[in-house]
């Protein structure tokens, strides 16, 4: 049966033939499985142009191509369902990603922008910096908390002790917080936003680096890159239980 299934990609493009090939791949024993959805997922990436109506079209006609049977019907449906979910809730955009947002300092661009995303975060907020000093953005990620939006911090085990460190604030108002047991340092600094977007750069979260210091931080919409740092958030996440 292994043979049946749907081969991976080989990189390129995906339109609408594509993807109809695919899903009529995918339906012939009538089951949506995890690797699938990795597949298609992917292959969605490399279609960012292609309408998310065109997708859920395409996805129908193949269904009801292979409609025969009660039993048959009743499968095909179970798989349409899963298939439509990943097909309109994997995002639809005009082009591979959006310019990327650039903020430096000395100055309060950084934190203004930083800030401006904690507010409009709704689904999740993922924060891995070596330190945090910034009350301004401390404040802002509580409000974030408090507003129901899921955030967890990630920082050093060193700098969280020192003075003037919000860590210690942000965990005692029951914000997930994990910090690294080690003599080396926890020193990345970038940040996630509703799954969406990354925040990268060489900006620490401190009120120094908004003053006196030459930083930069990015913000970036790239689909690849977001997955890649939530992946790594989530190694760092474990191995700092």
């Amino acid at each position: 049966m292994g043979s049946d299934r749907p081969q991976g990609g080989d990189g390129g493009s995906t339109d609408a033939s594509d993807l109809r090939a695919w899903l009529a791949s995918s339906l012939r024993d009538q089951r949506f499985s995890p690797a699938e959805r990795d597949e298609l997922e992917k292959r969605l990436d490399r279609a960012p142009d292609l309408p998310r109506r065109e997708r859920r079209r395409v996805a129908i006609d193949v269904a009801r191509a292979s409609l025969g049977s009660q039993k048959q019907t009743r499968h095909t449906l179970d798989w349409l369902h899963d298939v439509l979910t990943v097909l309109e809730e994997h995002p639809a955009r005009a082009v591979p990603s959006s310019t990327p947002q650039t903020c430096f300092s000395p100055g309060d661009g950084p934190v203004r922008e930083i800030q401006e995303r904690l507010h409009r975060a709704r689904e999740a907020v993922d924060i891995c910096v070596f330190t945090i000093t910034d009350d301004r953005l401390a404040k802002s990620i509580l409000a974030c908390h408090r507003r129901g939006v899921p955030v967890r911090v990630i920082s050093d085990d060193d700098k969280a002790h020192d003075r003037g460190s919000d860590i210690r604030r942000l965990r005692d108002a029951g914000v997930p917080v994990r910090v690294d047991q080690s003599e080396h340092h926890m020193h990345h600094k970038f940040a996630l936003f509703d799954r969406r977007t990354l925040l990268t750069g060489s900006y620490n979260w401190t009120r120094s680096a908004a003053r006196f210091n030459r930083e930069h931080v990015v913000f970036l919409d790239d689909p690849g890159l977001v997955r890649t740092f939530g992946d790594h958030f989530e190694e760092l996440w474990r191995a700092f239980a």
